[in-house]
């Protein structure tokens, strides 16, 4: 469950897929976990993190840095800190306040002892758990990152729904058929979007992450521009450990420090995390029972409807008002039915009177999705809709549904951040939008397409392609 800009940062992986994953595609412009999670295998697929941070080439750390912090800078084996400031501009990602913040990451992680002892913590344990702790600043790049390209949606959904994961997910569910009984019983919660969930997050439990998750935290607990968030994800850690439902050893993940086959925030841990077996721990890392109940009971407390679906594939038709397409214009099924939209194969829409919002991942030339209120309780989980959708996909196909029967406009070129920024900059010059140009396409940036596409007699479907950046360009 990832951690995001706004809001509690409910990156819990809701961390691991950085969220311009999503931000770049449809992002819901929240955090990760409702609570706030970081980074998972999902984020670091959609940012392009991963890949990025893999080819980096190693710089010889900028004058100035502490031998601490270049001892931690190539920590985990992973390329050192660029030494460059960060690409959001905020002052405390400069090289420079990032080298002062360094410097003093010891006497900021002691005068946490306070806030940790008001927590319950031992000063004995606190000493034993933070004792040798070193920033990691290659952190702070990934912090900021900013991904030359992005993936098209249908690209991400071949990479997280295939045969392999399937097959492996299916094993999952075979495996533990217990464990998801007893918390299908409990907790009201279809288990096979928490089967999703765990094989997107994770790859059935094959990519956590391998960073120390005491060591990320306590790095942005001290430096850069989140400082106050990773407090308390910091701290929480703590309580986790000195409480002794994890080990340290246990507690590995991604840079933003999700742990776990579901990627959760230290946050998120204490909010949900159960002891499903009753064995005096709420390990969720490696123990089936617990990670399966905890993961259903996140998503129960975040108000998931039991017996109810994500939403379903419909066909949208021809000169369709996609401005009706749109999270906060719900209506139910049966007035969608009546403005022309049928499900997949032209079948009648189910749940007449259930309300639902119109998805158009990839614009008029794509298929439609009309999402029920399960959809937007994944999406707590992660704020992305291309995550929500992928889990939603991924848990019918686990079910033995088919895969989505209209094509993807697989001709559509994905646009550079360049090409972004240059359409957010021209989207400003003629008043549709008001937000800063950043190159992430989020809603607001949407909603401006919408209205330029509209004013030129266009579907105003608000998808960002190459011929829309040609229309601004008045070429």
């Amino acid at each position: 469950m990832k951690p995001v800009e706004t809001g509690p940062v409910r990156w819990r992986s809701k961390a691991a897929v950085a969220i311009a994953l999503a931000a770049a595609l449809w992002s819901g412009g929240a955090s990760a976990q409702s609570s706030g999670g970081p980074l998972s295998f999902f984020d670091n697929i959609f940012t392009g993190s991963i890949a990025k941070g893999s080819q980096a080439v190693p710089s010889v750390p900028p004058p100035g840095t502490s031998t601490q912090a270049q001892s931690a800078a190539g920590a985990n084996g992973a390329p050192p800190w660029s030494g460059e400031d960060g690409a959001s501009g905020h002052p405390l990602m400069t090289a420079a306040a990032i080298r002062e913040a360094a410097a003093n990451f010891d006497s900021c992680v002691a005068g946490m002892w306070p806030d940790a002892a008001r927590r319950g913590v031992s000063q004995q344990n606190f000493e034993r758990f933070t004792a040798g702790l070193t920033p990691d600043l290659r952190i702070m790049d990934l912090m900021d990152s900013q991904p030359e390209f992005t993936k098209a949606v249908w690209d991400y959904l071949d990479i997280l729904v295939n045969d392999n994961r399937l097959a492996k997910g299916r094993e999952i569910l075979a495996k533990y058929k217990p464990q998801f009984d007893a918390t299908e019983k409990a907790y009201g919660v279809d288990r096979y979007v928490i089967a999703a969930i765990w094989g997107i997050e994770s790859n059935y439990s094959t990519q956590i992450g391998d960073r120390s998750v005491l060591q990320s935290t306590a790095t942005l607990a001290c430096i850069g521009r989140r400082q106050k968030y990773f407090r308390d994800e910091f701290l929480s850690a703590l309580e986790i450990l000195h409480h002794g439902d994890l080990r340290p050893e246990q507690m590995h993940g991604s840079w933003a420090g999700a742990f776990g086959p579901t990627q959760f925030m230290p946050t998120a841990f204490k909010r949900y995390a159960v002891d499903a077996d009753n064995d005096g721990r709420r390990d969720v890392v490696d123990d089936a029972a617990d990670l399966i109940a905890s993961t259903a009971n996140n998503l129960k407390k975040d108000g998931w409807q039991t017996g109810q679906t994500w939403g379903f594939e419909v066909v949208v038709p021809q000169n369709f008002n996609y401005m009706l397409a749109d999270r906060a214009k719900a209506m139910t099924t049966a007035q969608w039915e009546h403005l022309g939209l049928k499900g997949a194969g032209n079948a009648p829409l189910p749940n007449p009177t259930e309300k639902a919002y119109l998805l158009a991942p990839a614009g008029a030339e794509g298929p439609g999705f009309l999402m029920l209120g399960n959809f937007r309780i994944i999406m707590k989980y992660n704020p992305a809709e291309a995550y929500a959708l992928a889990i939603g996909h991924f848990a019918d196909r686990l079910r033995g549904g088919a895969p989505f029967v209209q094509p993807w406009p697989r001709q559509e070129r994905v646009l550079s951040r360049a090409e972004r920024l240059e359409l957010q900059q021209l989207l400003v010059q003629r008043g549709f939008y008001r937000g800063e140009p950043d190159g992430q396409l989020g809603g607001q940036t949407r909603e401006a397409l919408r209205g330029f596409q509209a004013s030129i007699g266009a579907p105003a479907d608000g998808f960002a392609s190459a011929d829309v950046l040609e229309r601004l360009r008045g070429r």
